[in-house]
This record gives C-alpha cells, sequence and structure tokens, in this order.
C-alpha cells in the first residue's frame, strides 16, 4: 500500500489482502526468513498488528511456527476465539527447500501450519532467474495440499481454502506460493470469511456397534488398547475417554510407536508403557488377542521388520480421524473414522451396558500380571551402566527435572533420553509434545514456538526444551530469535557428546559390540562449547558437569526471565 497524496491515489494489493486476511482469521504472527520476492507481504505486515517473527534458518521458522500451532492448539481447546494456525513465509525456492525438514515434521505431528513462499513474477519464469522453482511440486508430498496464487483474484478463496484444510481433521501443514507479480497487483477483493470448521463425526453407526461387540466379546481375557496421537490433538475430553474406555474394557493400555503428545493417564494402574520401536520388544507388548488402535499413525519399527508386529489372526479395531490410517498397516475387522473424543464415547455406551463385572475382574487380572513383569524391566531406564563415571545419568537429570519444573511444559527432542523422559516422568494431558517426525531439527526451533504461544495466555508455564547436543548443534542460531523476542525459556541439553542414538541403531542393525565398530562421524570430537555458542546468540548458558548440581541451576534458570541454556553432562 502506498502513502497516498493528491497524485497518488492508495493502492490495495495482494500483498495488502494478505495480511487482512491473516488479521481477519485472527491470526498475530508470521514466523518467517524474509527475501526480495518476499518483500511486498513484508511492507504490509509492517502496516498492521500483525508481528513478523524472524527465524535465522527457514527451517528454524518453520520449527517455530508449528510448535506454536501444536501448542495453540491445546488452548484452543478451552478458548474458541483462538485459531491455532502457524503461518510461515519462506524465501522462494532454496527458502522452502531448507525448510522441508520440518515440513515433514508438521506433518507426521498433524500440526495445522500454512506455508507460503514468494516466488518469480509469473511472466518472468521462461527466462529462468536466480532461486525460481516448482515451489507447490518441491512441497507437496508434506502437505495435505500444495498450490500456487497465479491470479490476485483467486487470492481470497485460496487462502481461505488453506486454512480451512490446515484445520480440518486430519490436520497438517498446507502450501501457498505467491509469485510476486500476484502480491503487488492491485485489487479490489476482500477477504473470505473462514466459516465453521468441522470436526470428523462420531463415527458409522455399523462399525461402532461391530466395534463394541468385538471388545465386548473377546475370546480371551488378553485385550489390549493401542493409544495414539489422534486423541491428544482431539482434546482433553478425549484423552479422558480413552481413560473410561480403558476402565469400562478392563483392558491393559500402551502408548503407539512414536507417541508425540499426552494420550493417556500414564500414572493410571491400566497403563503400561509406551511401545518401543524395536521389533522384538514391540512384537512381544503387542501380543495380545484383542487390539483396539485408537488414533494411531505411527506404530511401526524405525527399519524394516522382519515378523508381523502383530499377530495376523489377532482381532483389531481401528478407530481414528484420518481414514487413511485405518486399517493401514494391518486388516481391521471394525474400522471406525471419527473424532476420537466423541467415538470413544460413543464405543462407552455401547460396552458399558453389554458388559459383565466379571469379565473386566478377569481382564485385570492379566493387567496386573502385565503390567508387573514390565514394569520390572523400565525400572532402571535411563540409570545408564557407566557407575564410575562422574556426569549424571539421563535418568538423574530426567528425575530432577519433574521434581523442580513438574508443571512446565516440555518440548522434547533429547533422542535418546526421550524414552526415559515419558517413562520417569507422568505428563498432564496437553503438557507435552516431542518429535513425531524423527528428524532432528525441531524440538528447539519447536519450542521457541511454544514459548511465543505460552505467552499467550493469562497463565503462563515455565517452558522447558529438552533437547540433546545433536538436536541443539542442527539450529543453535534458533537461540537467537528466543533472546530477540525476550522470551522466557529454559533450554535443557543432555549433552552426551555424540549421536548416541546412531550407535545403538549400529548394534541393532549391524550386530556385534561397540569395540567391533568405528562409528564414524558419530562423535562430537573436539566438542562444541555449546555455553559460549548460546551466549553469541543471546543466551544465558552455564555448564553442569556434577548430579548435585542440576538442581540448582534448574531452579536458578527458571527464576530469571529471558532464555538460559543449561549443557548438562550426561553419560549413556
Amino acid at each position: 500500500m502506498t502513502d497516498g497524496t493528491a497524485e497518488d491515489e492508495w493502492e490495495y494489493t495482494g500483498a495488502d489482502l494478505f495480511v487482512d486476511a491473516l488479521e481477519s482469521y485472527n491470526v498475530d504472527y508470521v514466523f518467517g526468513n524474509p527475501g526480495t520476492t518476499e518483500l511486498p507481504v513484508l511492507e504490509a505486515i509492517g502496516q498492521t498488528d500483525l508481528e513478523y517473527v524472524l527465524g535465522a534458518h527457514e527451517d528454524v521458522a518453520v520449527g517455530m511456527a508449528s510448535g506454536y500451532a501444536q501448542t495453540r492448539r491445546y488452548h484452543a481447546h478451552h478458548d474458541d476465539s483462538v485459531n491455532p494456525v502457524g503461518v510461515v513465509n519462506l524465501h522462494i525456492a532454496p527458502g522452502l527447500a531448507h525448510g522441508l525438514g520440518n515440513i515433514y515434521a508438521a506433518k507426521r505431528a498433524g500440526a495445522p501450519v500454512v506455508v507460503t513462499a514468494g516466488n518469480q513474477s509469473t511472466d518472468f519464469r521462461h527466462e529462468e532467474p536466480a532461486l525460481a522453482g516448482e515451489l507447490a511440486d518441491l512441497a507437496d508430498q508434506f502437505c495435505k495440499w500444495s498450490d500456487e496464487v497465479l491470479d490476485v483474484e483467486a487470492l481470497p478463496t485460496m487462502l481461505r481454502r488453506a486454512f480451512r484444510v490446515a484445520l480440518t481433521p486430519p490436520t497438517g501443514p498446507v502450501f501457498l506460493g505467491l509469485p510476486l507479480d500476484v502480491m503487488m497487483a492491485e485489487t479490489d477483493a476482500d477477504p473470505e470469511r473462514l466459516g465453521e470448521i468441522p470436526n470428523a463425526g462420531s463415527g458409522d453407526p455399523v462399525q461402532l456397534e461391530r466395534a463394541a461387540d468385538l471388545l465386548v466379546d473377546a475370546d480371551s481375557d488378553d485385550v489390549a488398547i493401542v493409544v495414539g496421537d489422534q486423541i491428544a490433538r482431539s482434546g482433553e475430553e478425549a484423552v479422558a475417554a480413552a481413560v473410561e474406555l480403558a476402565e469400562s474394557t478392563g483392558a491393559h493400555v500402551y502408548g503407539e510407536i512414536h507417541a508425540s503428545e499426552i494420550d493417556f493417564a500414564t500414572d493410571h494402574e491400566q497403563w503400561i508403557s509406551y511401545v518401543p520401536p524395536d521389533e522384538e520388544r514391540a512384537a512381544e507388548l503387542l501380543d495380545a488377542d484383542t487390539i483396539l488402535f485408537a488414533g494411531t499413525s505411527t506404530n511401526t519399527t524405525l527399519t524394516r521388520h522382519e515378523q508381523p508386529l502383530v499377530d495376523p489372526d489377532t482381532t483389531c479395531v481401528h478407530v481414528g480421524d484420518d481414514a487413511w490410517e485405518v486399517g493401514k498397516n494391518r486388516p481391521a475387522d471394525a474400522a471406525v473414522v471419527g473424532d476420537l473424543g466423541l467415538v470413544l464415547q460413543e464405543l462407552i455406551e455401547r460396552i458399558r451396558p453389554n458388559i459383565s463385572e466379571e469379565t473386566v475382574a478377569a481382564r485385570l487380572e492379566t493387567v496386573r500380571d502385565i503390567k508387573e513383569t514390565v514394569d520390572d524391566r523400565l525400572a532402571g531406564v535411563g540409570e545408564g551402566d557407566a557407575e564410575d563415571d562422574p556426569r549424571p545419568s539421563k535418568a538423574q537429570l530426567i528425575d530432577t527435572m519433574k521434581r523442580v519444573a513438574d508443571g512446565a511444559y516440555v518440548v522434547d527432542e533429547s533422542v535418546t533420553s526421550m524414552f526415559p523422559i515419558k517413562t520417569r516422568w507422568d505428563f498432564d494431558p496437553e503438557q507435552y509434545i516431542t518429535n513425531k517426525g524423527g528428524g532432528l531439527g525441531y524440538g528447539l526451533p519447536a519450542s521457541i514456538g511454544g514459548a511465543i504461544a505460552e505467552r499467550q495466555r493469562d497463565n503462563p508455564r515455565e517452558v522447558i526444551g529438552f533437547v540433546g547436543d545433536g538436536s541443539y548443534l542442527y539450529y543453535p542460531n534458533a537461540i537467537y530469535s528466543a533472546a530477540r523476542y525476550d522470551l522466557d525459556l529454559t533450554v535443557v541439553v543432555a549433552d552426551n557428546r555424540n549421536y548416541r542414538i546412531l550407535k545403538d541403531n549400529t548394534l541393532d542393525l549391524l550386530g556385534g559390540d561397540e569395540e567391533d565398530h568405528e562409528f564414524v562421524g558419530m562423535d562430537f570430537d573436539p566438542r562444541v562449547d555449546i555455553v559460549q555458542n548460546a551466549e553469541s546468540h543471546g543466551g544465558r548458558a552455564e555448564l553442569v558437569k556434577d548430579p548435585d548440581e542440576i538442581e540448582r541451576a534448574l531452579e536458578d534458570a527458571l527464576a530469571r526471565d529471558g532464555v538460559d541454556v543449561l549443557d548438562v553432562l550426561v553419560h549413556d
């Protein structure tokens, strides 16, 4: 928009329309890394109340937007005025390529993110200018919908559609290309109202009846429920419904492989554990006669498994809000597509009048037997076997974090500390998210997005980014964004100075003992000075070597405003 004079009237452009639409959809932030083809959008943002959040790398911007969206989705469960979509603006083809890692992570997490990027003008691309590319094709495999706005008059509808697609279950990222000429074109169009967003419904009554019958009439007392992250995305009521369904059926409960949110009360007597991404242990836990898969999407091993994880004769009931995931990797004897909170409640209402107390009691005996066996195995998770190592164990670090910051909001990409923290810390619903995609570089930016989202609440929680040293080193410049926007964020780095997960996977995949392998490229030697690195980006930082110093250092960090990075040396 130009500054109007008698000779120069106000011009309303595609960029102005774009930012006006964002404001009309209750968007507060645009995350990004700027470039020339995005200048009209940046200029328009500067004339509004939107806040531009700068990431020093495009993938940092996407990770911040995704962590923001995941966190604001929790807030939206309690406040209908909250639009949880994270909006990010990237710089043309190379910038979009840089951001693909965390667009992939957003896809796996079901984060509602609208990704945009500038592009060269539509009538200039035949000259193959620098930076241009087929943006929609580049983003397509990781997005629910990917397209480019080629005419300014199509912008209102396409932008509204982008938000609706991102928000409609199953939620996820979308992409819109915004060419330079389209953003600079004059228009008299107005933003289109977003309208209502539907949930996934309460399910097919016929399939609900079949699912309920299978869960009531199981041939044995070995009935399991595997809960997935679609439950947490549906809200706290869905988590409560999962607990009530377990109590109604007498089933034992597991979290899906790569679960990234809190889908069940892990301190409940019927909770067993998360299923690990290891074939032998996963198959052992999933050895039940009847299994309900509720809202799962990533329930398979890290690498190819030789034998089925679930016996082909097992009766399987699948429910979820994503039709693609229902019955995807194993046959479904009953299949229900719908909102997890609504579907689980429908099942409860059909099961409770038809299941006997004796049946539930017999199944609970099975639960107790399984739980006793598994609890014994999990007791030492994270403790390691380095008895003479003066550094703290991962278990000591996690137990101290729980004791000092039990109510904090935790964003986790600690990798080899991830299973220990989920096992040793009974998080409440909406208290924890982790990297579901598996690629490093999501956790630290996502924790910054989470801190921005928490700052919008009346009573914000402390936010802890819990990352491994390998994760931290992907995007240490993310600390700059946290400091630049004066966020209250504590980053705890579980620092074992190596890619321990790759060493573990080497042993699992190739066999042998540690002395049989060179572990090429898996150690940080010479080490990186994380403290100096964090301070150079504007944070406060401290190296913690002694187990007895963790509590004091964490209390001090949480008591201060601003960005603190604790580099805690841990042994494996």
